[in-house]
Parts: C-alpha cells; sequence; structure tokens
C-alpha cells in the first residue's frame, strides 16, 4: 500500500477512496494483517503463558456508572505486574475495563478509542451508546481464533447513554456475545466474589460517593478469596482505577481520592474483616 506512493508525499488510493465509517472495516481490507485477530502465532506446546489481568467491576447509580479494576496482573502463579492499568477511556462518555491477556487486550481497547474516533470524523456524530457495545463485539468475535489458543480477552464495556439519561453495563464472552447488565456487573478471575460482594450491598439510590465505595468493596472481596485479584497496596501506593462516568463526560478518580476511599474500607475491615452484612457501606 506504500510502494506505489513512497517517497512523492502523496497519500496511497485507500485513503481517498470513499468507504465504510468503520476503521476497523477499512484495516480488514487494506492490512488485515495489523488487527490483533489475524496475526499468526509460533508454534507452540500447550497454552502460551502471558500476563493476565483481572478484576474489572462496574456498578449503576441515579445519574451514571462506575467503572473499576484492580492493579495486578498474573502469568500463572506469579504476579506479572502490580500496578497494571486496566480501566481506559473508549470516548467522551463511555469506558472500557478489561480482562484476561493483558496485551492483546490493551491493544484491542486502543483499536476501540480509534475506531470510535475514526466514526466521529467520518460521520460527524458519535456513535450511540449501542452501536459501541456492538463494535466492540465484532472486535472480540475477531479475536477468537487468539481465544482458542488461551489468549482471550473479555472487556467490561460501560457509559453514559445520553438518550436514556443513565447509566449502562455491557459484558461480553470470548466469541463476542454481548449481554447488558442490569445494576452491577464484574468479569475476571475474580469475579464471582466481586458479584457475591455487589449483590450483598446494591441499593437503587446510590450516591456516587456510596457507588465508588461500593466497587471497592467488592474488589477487596475478590482479592480475599482470588490470588490473580490484587487488593489496595498500601505499602506501594497502588490503588485500584475508579472512573465515572456521568452526563458531565468521563472522569478518573484521581489517586488521592482513590487512596482515600481504599483507606477507609481497610480501616472498616479491621473492624470487620468479612465486610458490611448489608447495605451499609
Amino acid at each position: 500500500m506504500e510502494a506505489n506512493t513512497r517517497g512523492t508525499g502523496r497519500l496511497p488510493a485507500a485513503f481517498l477512496t470513499p468507504g465504510s465509517s468503520s476503521f476497523m472495516d477499512f484495516l480488514c481490507e487494506h492490512q488485515p494483517e495489523l488487527l490483533p485477530g489475524k496475526r499468526q502465532l509460533p508454534p507452540t506446546q500447550g497454552v502460551l503463558e502471558a500476563p493476565h489481568g483481572t478484576t474489572i467491576v462496574a456498578v449503576t447509580f441515579p445519574g451514571g456508572v462506575v467503572l473499576a479494576g484492580d492493579r495486578r496482573a498474573t502469568m500463572g502463579n506469579v504476579i506479572a505486574q502490580r500496578d497494571i492499568e486496566k480501566v481506559f477511556p473508549a470516548d467522551e462518555y463511555s469506558a472500557v475495563g478489561i480482562a484476561g491477556t493483558a496485551g492483546l487486550a490493551v491493544e484491542m481497547v486502543k483499536l476501540f478509542q480509534l475506531e470510535l474516533e475514526h466514526f466521529e470524523k467520518v460521520e460527524g456524530a458519535q456513535l450511540s451508546l449501542e452501536g459501541k457495545a456492538n463494535r466492540l463485539s465484532t472486535m472480540i468475535r475477531s479475536n477468537l481464533g487468539m481465544a482458542m489458543q488461551g489468549l482471550a480477552v473479555v472487556p467490561l464495556f460501560a457509559g453514559y447513554d445520553v438518550d436514556r439519561e443513565k447509566g449502562r453495563i455491557f459484558s461480553y464472552d470470548v466469541t463476542g456475545g454481548r449481554s447488558e447488565e442490569t445494576n452491577f456487573a464484574a468479569t475476571g478471575s475474580g469475579s464471582i466474589f466481586a458479584r457475591g460482594a455487589m449483590k450483598k450491598l446494591f441499593r437503587g439510590d446510590l450516591s456516587e460517593e456510596q457507588a465508588t465505595t461500593l466497587v471497592v468493596q467488592a474488589l477487596y472481596d475478590a482479592a480475599d478469596d482470588d490470588s490473580a485479584t490484587g487488593g489496595p497496596d498500601v505499602a506501594r501506593r497502588i490503588y485500584p482505577i475508579i472512573t465515572v462516568i456521568t452526563e458531565d463526560g468521563f472522569r478518573r478518580l484521581t489517586e488521592e481520592e482513590a487512596s482515600g476511599i481504599a483507606r477507609a474500607v481497610l480501616q472498616k475491615r479491621l473492624e470487620e474483616p468479612d465486610g458490611p452484612k448489608a447495605a451499609l457501606l
């Protein structure tokens, strides 16, 4: 694609030909090898070992949604990284939390961000939240070949729906199957424990502050029972990534705000190691 125009200063014809508003479709047509799911892996014996990220949680509250994740990445029984970033803004009103093979997941998120930006520039308007969720589903489905080799990516997508004026959460399986979750959701190896905590603590009238505290409680419970999930690390000053999406857009809590919530949860756990028994945060 570059050979015929190298040194001329001109863009290849492919960049000037009208087509789909999907950047992923453009890559698939002109340079499919750049897509994560189209790459050829060298032959291996057994499952390829690569860093994996867990756990991601999300909860809605009147006026928006909170998406958060722990900071640990594991490779087998080894901690590969203690401060990995797992939650990213997709655009102004949505975010993605990654679980699964960390390298592929981060690359998929970057492609997803570019996909949404490309659509907005071509069409002059943002995709609906439902449309964004469908685009991410297509990307996950294209990675199925990698998933069959043990390199699965299973994200959690959340955002503020400006049309419905509320926060929404979407979960996925490795085939790209999409489900909208009601009230709360979790993915990753610690998700079963995090979901149990959220089921116990969720209320329909949570404030934003209570919702952010709830997700930290859920991540703490996940870390308590799942070795692949990292809890708040006070000694290293590593705390969960907490993001809030409302009608004002995406906002990531500062390290000071996240540490304040985590320290408050830890202080209460000194009195109640198993956490609150009812919807009292």
